[in-house]
């Protein structure tokens, strides 16, 4: 199971037509026998394997081509060109057996009925899937007891928290046990113990089944507790491919220094201002880009000539790279 390839594609590239309208009553006007139309590259030919049991994070900023990409694997979307293959299915078909076996959950959108209680929309789906019922209400059974959520089946949706409604909705996206799942933001808008309790169960889950993640979040905690590989796209092109702690070295051998002082320091400062200071808390705090061979060196002096109460240091983490990676491009 390991070995195979959830997701080949290859040379795979995404265009949209997109109308031009001139401004003004005129242009309107001239719309009615004539339209202009522009072609843009939502996502550029890209190369890309995931094998089966990998949890992918699939990052970028917004408009990036993310979404079109997981809307393109779950055959929402249509490509305009290349190869694409998901668990050997050509998602564009939409074969049943092919939508048996994913499941896309989205942050900002609901498969579950608002008006009524999630066990109907339960049961709905059990009818779309096909699912018998005994095995429907094993899985019913194992999936509240994993999210904690036997209480909330017979509420209605509405009535529900946030963090009650996701988790209601991963039961709902592996209620028919599918080997991918693709995870758009979902963790968007909840709180820190919500975020946590949804990775953990997501943790848990990936390890009993060895099911596929593919996971787009802005989010990095999600990105670093889940993922154990990271496809960076930008301007619809992928810049990157590999291990977390690959993507952290992607800025060079350096750390990130934090420094707290007695006193506020100046921007100025010839110690401070050749490593990028990034001051906080009114000069009182100060961070700074250090290269790993220079630091013992670096803080030594600092110590020596300013008052600081306490300092810490750290890798770049995820998200300044990113940052970092983002401003680069201009993406």
């Amino acid at each position: 199971m390991q070995s195979e390839l959830a997701i080949f594609c290859e040379n795979l590239s995404k265009n949209f037509r997109i109308y031009q309208k001139k401004p003004g009553l005129w242009g309107s006007i001239q719309t009615l026998w004539k339209r202009e139309f522009i072609e843009k590259a939502a996502v550029k030919p890209l190369n890309l394997e995931i094998r089966s049991g990998e949890i992918i994070g699939l990052l970028g900023p917004n408009g990036a081509g993310k979404t079109t990409l997981m809307k393109m694997f779950t055959g929402i979307v249509i490509p305009t060109a290349g190869q694409l293959r998901v668990l050997g299915f050509e998602p564009a078909k939409r074969d049943l057996q092919f939508r048996k076996k994913i499941a896309l959950v989205m942050g900002q959108k609901s498969q579950l009925w608002w008006d009524i209680p999630a066990m109907d929309s339960l049961q709905l789906l059990m009818r779309y899937y096909e699912i018998p019922e005994k095995l429907f209400q094993e899985r019913v059974g194992y999936l509240a007891k994993l999210l904690e959520v036997e209480s909330q089946l017979q509420v209605h949706v509405r009535k529900l928290s946030l963090g009650e409604r996701m988790k209601l909705e991963l039961m709902a996206c592996l209620l028919h046990d599918p080997q991918i799942v693709f995870l758009d933001e979902p963790t968007i808008g909840l709180d820190l113990i919500a975020q946590r309790k949804i990775r953990e169960f997501l943790l848990n889950y990936h390890r009993e089944k060895n099911i596929t993640l593919i996971l787009t979040s802005h989010y990095m905690a999600d990105v670093t507790a889940l993922c154990q590989r990271i496809v960076l796209v930008m301007n619809g092109e992928k810049h990157f491919d590999g291990s977390i702690r690959a993507f952290e070295g992607l800025m060079g051998q350096e750390k990130y220094v934090k420094f707290f002082f007695s006193e506020p320091q100046n921007e100025n400062h010839p110690l401070l201002s050749p490593l990028h200071p990034q001051f906080g808390n009114h000069g009182l705090e100060v961070e700074l880009r250090v290269p790993e061979d220079k630091l013992k060196e670096v803080c030594a002096h600092i110590l020596k000539e300013l008052p600081v109460t306490d300092f810490q240091t750290e890798k770049m983490p995820v998200e300044r790279v990113m940052q970092e990676l983002m401003s680069r491009t201009g993406a």
